[in-house]
């Protein structure tokens, strides 16, 4: 129970959100809209390729822990910022291609079996690191992904500037996004999916962290 109480603790209504918001810029506001837009955990989001993205179908398609992907619905609110963001990395691929740059960086695996994938556009990271990765062993140079670190000390500099008084982390959000789910009364079911989880008794936890109603706040059928 000490479990579910100190998630609870840690959800932030959409108000203290929307304040977090108003001090992160670019593209860190976006992470965290990702975060609590879709759930995601912060691996997953500063991981996220340009091939991960279907924009006209709607949906992001995500590798979570254990190589399980799943899919969720893109928020429709915030569709122009990504787009516009997937407009920056067609530049940026130009711009490396013509530095010779040698690409992003693949795990080892997909390395071997597409040897030119790290040149190729829906390889490159939707969030890359700024900088590029000079490896010495190879003598090239290779854009990264968005370091979780950075994102980690904007988000603790927004929470401080919003005079929040609750602890807030990047697993907050996702936090946040399954606590208003069930308060909007979705499918726990639909929530696992979306979440990611192989045992619908992890997405249970969260139940007990929305309120349940008292008799005080029941409503009369006449006035629904």
């Amino acid at each position: 129970m000490r479990r579910n109480q100190s998630i609870f603790r840690w959800v932030l209504s959409r108000k203290e959100i929307d304040a977090v918001l108003k001090h992160l810029r670019h593209p860190y506001g976006l992470v965290v809209k990702l975060l609590y837009g879709c759930g995601l955990r912060l691996f997953e989001c500063v991981k996220l390729r340009v091939k991960n993205f279907n924009f006209d179908a709607g949906i992001l398609t995500l590798h979570g822990k254990g190589s399980k992907d799943r899919t969720v619905p893109i928020p429709q609110k915030i569709m122009p910022e990504l787009t516009a963001q997937f407009e920056a990395i067609k530049k940026l691929h130009d711009a490396d291609l013509a530095a010779g740059c040698a690409g992003v960086f693949l795990e080892d695996q997909l390395e071997k079996k597409y040897p030119k994938a790290a040149k190729d556009f829906i390889w490159q990271w939707f969030f890359p690191q700024q900088s590029l990765t000079f490896v010495e062993e190879i003598k090239e140079r290779r854009r990264y992904h968005l370091h979780d670190r950075h994102v980690q000390e904007a988000l603790y500099e927004a929470v401080r500037r919003a005079k929040l008084t609750k602890r807030v982390t990047s697993h907050t959000f996702r936090h946040s996004f399954v606590t208003h789910l069930l308060q909007a009364n979705y499918d726990i079911r639909t929530i696992q999916t979306l979440l990611g989880h192989s045992d619908v008794r992890t997405t249970m936890i969260y139940t007990h962290c929305v309120p349940s109603r008292t008799l005080k706040e029941m409503k009369s059928p006449l006035d629904f």
